[in-house]
């Protein structure tokens, strides 16, 4: 097996770098949750990306990409997170619904919707969970009752991310009458359409990372749906696929924390016992060990594989690989935590008390882990369902 990267590939890297410092803002923007102006900062930096066409590099062309493969889309993402560059804001959009959009969306979908969202212009939030409906998705009761040529929706979703100040949402929504996977459809609803309220939700740290969404008879045409009528649970399952496996926490991510880590365990270490550096030293190879399994992901996508329930395995190893990396910075620094990201105003990743908090929620989100451990062992092992 060769690893090593190729010319072009190479000089791709330098590209990506040299746009990166030319343009990466010098001071960490503010946050996209807590005020519309930090949202409207990111939305600014998704355009320069967007004017660069680094939006999202492996989309077409048309729709404001450059077609690159997906290990350039790899080696792309490890300069972003190695130049520091902000956050993604309408990650909900590029690395959930954008790719839902390609193999689901008609033509005129992918032309409307695209284009704009690589350009920022339209921020997603994710419409999927609702009070007694999380995890088990199947379990949704808002509704989609067809009338002509538009849908009535009526409902509440939570949990939503981004939706405070987002533009638009996919949602799923089921036929009156209809029972679990049957009978459900993915729909696509501006946020600020007659009908929709939204109602921000604090997390533990105060931030409002999330939103309540209230539909009430809120009408959209039938055009907006994603894939075909009732067909909305199959079309989730391609985007949670997307949303475990490969797009939305690419390995850089994880490696440039795990270099952070190493950074501060090498400042700290003559206080520490030996277990702590053993610690630093497995979540730096986990990170590396999971950067080398999505390549080899990547590799079999190019080669025309497909990605099927082993996305569930990812989603577990790259939620407590987190975990493990803050729990780790947070027993290095001790009380001295929320002093040193206070004192030295860094950027959200080297806030490791905020990290933390964060990386809580990464086995519960996306499909909870506890679900995950149900699909490996039903789909997976063929083990018989408990």
């Amino acid at each position: 097996m060769k690893l090593d990267y190729t010319p072009d590939q190479q000089r791709f890297r330098q590209e990506v770098r040299s746009w990166m410092t030319a343009n990466v803002p010098p001071a960490r923007l503010p946050s996209f949750d807590l005020t519309r102006e930090g949202f409207e900062a990111h939305r600014d930096w998704e355009r320069k990306l967007s004017e660069g066409r680094w939006g999202m590099v492996t989309w077409p062309e048309a729709y404001g990409g450059r077609e690159l493969d997906l290990i350039r889309w790899l080696i792309f993402e490890e300069e972003y997170y190695r130049a520091g560059a902000p956050t993604r804001v309408n990650q909900n959009g590029i690395f959930l619904l954008g790719p839902t959009l390609m193999e689901f969306g008609t033509d005129d979908q992918k032309a409307r919707f695209l284009t704009r969202m690589a350009a920022g212009d339209d921020i997603w939030a994710q419409a999927w969970s609702e009070p007694g409906a999380g995890s088990d998705l199947a379990a949704v009761r808002s509704t989609c009752t067809r009338d002509g040529d538009e849908y009535v929706l009526n409902g509440q979703k939570i949990w939503s991310s981004r939706a405070v100040f987002a533009d638009w949402a996919f949602g799923l929504f089921r036929e009156p009458g209809s029972e679990r996977h049957k009978g459900m459809s993915l729909i696509l609803f501006p946020l600020d359409a007659p009908g929709v309220t939204r109602r921000p939700i604090a997390r533990m740290d105060g931030e409002l990372v999330f939103a309540e969404i209230f539909l009430d008879n809120v009408r959209v045409p039938v055009a907006d749906r994603l894939g075909d009528e009732g067909q909305g649970w199959h079309v989730c399952m391609a985007t949670a696929g997307f949303e475990r496996g490969l797009m939305l926490r690419s390995p850089a991510r994880y490696q440039m924390a795990a270099s952070k880590l190493a950074a501060l365990y090498e400042a700290n270490k003559k206080q520490l016992p030996a277990s702590v550096g053993e610690r630093v030293a497995q979540s730096w190879m986990d990170a590396e060990a999971y950067a080398l399994s999505i390549y080899s992901t990547a590799s079999r996508l190019e080669a025309g594989g497909t990605i099927g329930p082993e996305s569930s395995t990812n989603k577990i190893f790259w939620s407590e690989l987190d975990v493990a990396l803050h729990q780790t910075a947070l027993d290095i620094l001790g009380s001295r935590a929320e002093l040193v990201a206070q004192d030295q105003g860094n950027a959200p990743d080297d806030n490791w008390l905020d990290g933390y908090i964060f990386a809580l929620a990464g086995p519960i989100y996306a499909g909870s882990n506890e679900i995950q451990r149900n699909i490996i062992a039903e789909r997976m092992l063929g083990l018989p369902r408990a």
